[in-house]
C-alpha cells in the first residue's frame, strides 16, 4: 500500500512550529520541505517576509449531478502557509463538507503525510450546489498534484468521480450512465470498479475502473497500464431471459386478457375493477412480460433513471427488461411524482418505459393520485426549486386495480354485497373525473369459478400475445414517423383527425355512446384511440364499426356510475 510512498525526499520539521489538527499527534504528522518564492528585494511597494510560503495550486475535473445530466466540475486545491486548515468553498452540501474527514484518514491510512497546512478546495463553478460524495477521489488527487506526487498535466486529463473509504477503498457512485455520457469523445473517466460497465456502454469513451486509491496514483504516475474497458452492449440483451410470470399461468379471465392485450399494443392506461381475490394483481404483474423488448435507445434512457436514483442492482449495468413498478398506498407525493429535499426520480419516473401499478387505489390519497395527471398527459415530471428546475422522464402505462365497493363485492354472484348506494357512489367518487378519463380501458375482473381454477387447459403464452403486440407497435412506429410518436395513446387531437377517421356508421355509434354514458371530449378522444389500436391488432388500416364498439365497452365504469 505504501510502496510508491516510500520513493520521497527525506523530510525535515517546519522551521517554525504550528497547531497541529485535532486528534493528531505531533510524531504522526510528516512534513515534505516548504516551496518558497523568491522575491526581488528592489521592486518598490513589495513587503518582503522570509516566513512566507508561497501558494501551490492544482487543478483536476471531476463530475456532478443536476437532475438526471451530468456536468464537469473544476476542483483547485490551494495549499498555502499558514494554520493548519481545511476547507471546501463552492456550495457544498454536508455530504460535501464531510468529505475533508475521510479524505485526511484515507491519504494517511495509504502511506501519504497529510500535510499540516492551510488548505483551500474550490468547486467550480461555484453558484452550483455540489451533492454527494462522489468528488472525493478527484479532491484527494488534487492535494497529491500540490504535494507533486502526480503531475498536474497528466492528472488534469481525465475525469476522476469516486467516494473514498478511510482505507483508501473507492466506493461506488450514483450517475454512472450520465458521468459517461459527459464523458463522451470528451475526456477518460476513472471511476469506481463497480460502475465501470455502467459507464462503458456508452460509445466513445475511455473508462478505467479502479478498486483504492493507490491504483489511481499508479495510473497517473504511468506505473499501471490497463487498457481502458470494453463492453458489448449487445451481449446485454442476448442474456436477458424471459420473465418469470406468464399469461398462461392466469385461469379465466379472457376479456381481461384481451382487453391487456389491447393495452399493451397501444401504450394504453388501463383500470381494472373485480372483487378481492379475482386476479387483477396477478393480471397486472404479467403485462410487462406481453411488452416489446426495450431498444437500446429505451434501456438506456431506463438505467439512467435508475442509476442517477440508486436503485440499478449491483451486479447490472444495463437494464433489458421493462420496468415494474407497484409503490405501496402510503407513498407521498415525491415518492411518486418525485422531488424532495434533495430531489430524486419518484415511482412514475422510475417506472419510464415499463408499468406502473397502483393496487387498492382509491387507499392512495387524493393529492398523490391528482399529481398524475401532468405525467400522463406530457410523458415528463418537472420538478421546480428555487436553484433549478429539474426534468425527468415519466412515460409509462399506468394499471390501476380497485374494488367495485367498500365492501369489495357488488356484483359478486358468489357473495352478497353488504353498501348502500350512496356508499358506493361516495367510494368511487374518490377517483377524480379528471383522473378517470385518462384511464383508457376500464375492464371488470370477476371471481374466476372454482371449475376453472382446477382446468388443465393450457392458456396462451406471454410470448405469442407479445408478437401481435410488437406487429401492431411496429405498425404505429411506420405510421407516426414524421409526428415523433410512438404508440396510439400519444396521439394528440391534431393527430387524431388524420389518423383516426371513422366513416358515417361509426360516427352514429359514438354519438350514441357519448349520448347513453355522459362521456367527455376527453373520452371520446379515448375511445377513438383505443379503436386506432383495435384496428391496428386486426391489421386493418381503417376503423370499424366493430372496433369501436369493442373500444366503447371499455368504457365500463363510465357506464356504471351513470
Amino acid at each position: 500500500m505504501g510502496g510508491w510512498g516510500d520513493q520521497r525526499q527525506p523530510l525535515h520539521p517546519p522551521p517554525l512550529p504550528s497547531p497541529l489538527p485535532q486528534g493528531e499527534k505531533e510524531s504522526d504528522v510528516k512534513l515534505k520541505p516548504h516551496k518558497t518564492r523568491h522575491y526581488n528585494h528592489n521592486t518598490p511597494n513589495v513587503v518582503f517576509n522570509p516566513l512566507h510560503e508561497a501558494a501551490v495550486l492544482a487543478k483536476v475535473f471531476s463530475a456532478g449531478l443536476l437532475g438526471l445530466d451530468a456536468h464537469l466540475i473544476e476542483v483547485e486545491v490551494d495549499i498555502g502557509g499558514g494554520l493548519p486548515q481545511f476547507s471546501i468553498v463552492g456550495l457544498p452540501d454536508a455530504t460535501v463538507r464531510e468529505s475533508r474527514d475521510r479524505i485526511r484518514a484515507a491519504l494517511k491510512n495509504i502511506g501519504f503525510a497529510f500535510p499540516p497546512k492551510k488548505i483551500t478546495i474550490n468547486l467550480a463553478p461555484a453558484g452550483l450546489k455540489k451533492e454527494g460524495a462522489g468528488l472525493e477521489l478527484s479532491m484527494a488527487v488534487g492535494i497529491l498534484v500540490a504535494e507533486d506526487i502526480i503531475a498536474q498535466k497528466t492528472a488534469q486529463h481525465y475525469v476522476l468521480v469516486g467516494e473514498l473509504s478511510l482505507d483508501g477503498r473507492i466506493k461506488p457512485i450514483k450517475g454512472g450512465l450520465s458521468i459517461g455520457m459527459l464523458c463522451q469523445n470528451r475526456h477518460p473517466l476513472i471511476l469506481p470498479d463497480e460502475n465501470a460497465r455502467e459507464a462503458a456502454v456508452i460509445d466513445h469513451v475511455e473508462v478505467y475502473g479502479v478498486h483504492t486509491l493507490p491504483e489511481v496514483v499508479e495510473q497517473l504516475t504511468g506505473k499501471r497500464h490497463v487498457a481502458p474497458l470494453l463492453v458489448d452492449r449487445q451481449s446485454f440483451f442476448q442474456s436477458c431471459s424471459a420473465p418469470e410470470e406468464d399469461f398462461a399461468e392466469v385461469r379465466g379471465q379472457f376479456h381481461a386478457k384481451r382487453a391487456l392485450e389491447i393495452a399493451a399494443a397501444g401504450g394504453h392506461n388501463v383500470l381494472l375493477v373485480g372483487p378481492p381475490g379475482s386476479g387483477k394483481t396477478m393480471l397486472a404483474q404479467r403485462l410487462p412480460g406481453i411488452l416489446p423488448r426495450l431498444s437500446v435507445q429505451e434501456a438506456l434512457e431506463t438505467t439512467r433513471v435508475h442509476s442517477v436514483a440508486g436503485t440499478l442492482p449491483a451486479n447490472q449495468s444495463l437494464i433489458t427488461t421493462r420496468p415494474f413498478r407497484a409503490p405501496h398506498h402510503n407513498v407521498s407525493d415525491a415518492g411518486l411524482i418525485g422531488g424532495g429535499t434533495i430531489p430524486r426520480p419518484g415511482e412514475v419516473s422510475l417506472a419510464h418505459n415499463g408499468v406502473l401499478f397502483l393496487d387498492e387505489m382509491l387507499e392512495f390519497k387524493r393529492s398523490v393520485l391528482d399529481g398524475l395527471r401532468q405525467p400522463l398527459e406530457e410523458g415528463t415530471v418537472t420538478v421546480t426549486r428555487v436553484n433549478a428546475s429539474l426534468q425527468y422522464p415519466a412515460r409509462f402505462m399506468l394499471v390501476v386495480a380497485m374494488n367495485p365497493c367498500p365492501c369489495g363485492y357488488h356484483g359478486d354472484r358468489t357473495r352478497e354485497c353488504i353498501c348502500s348506494p350512496q356508499q358506493i357512489r361516495r367510494y368511487r367518487g374518490r377517483l377524480s373525473g379528471p383522473l378517470r378519463d385518462r384511464l383508457d380501458i376500464h375492464v371488470e375482473v370477476p371471481a374466476v369459478p372454482v371449475s376453472d381454477l382446477g382446468h388443465d387447459q393450457s392458456a396462451e403464452r406471454s410470448d405469442s400475445i407479445r408478437k401481435r403486440v410488437a406487429d401492431a407497435r411496429h405498425i404505429q412506429a411506420n405510421r407516426y414517423t414524421t409526428d415523433r410518436l410512438f404508440t396510439n395513446a400519444q396521439l394528440k387531437p391534431r393527430h387524431m383527425k388524420t389518423h383516426c377517421r371513422v366513416d358515417q356508421a361509426g360516427k352514429q355509434l359514438l354519438d350514441q355512446a357519448v349520448t347513453r354514458l355522459g362521456l367527455s371530449a376527453r373520452a371520446y378522444g379515448r375511445i377513438l384511440r383505443v379503436a386506432r389500436t383495435i384496428a391496428d391488432l386486426a391489421d386493418s388500416e381503417t376503423i370499424e364499426p366493430s372496433h369501436l364498439a369493442e373500444a366503447i365497452q371499455y368504457r365500463n365504469l363510465d357506464r356504471t356510475t351513470t
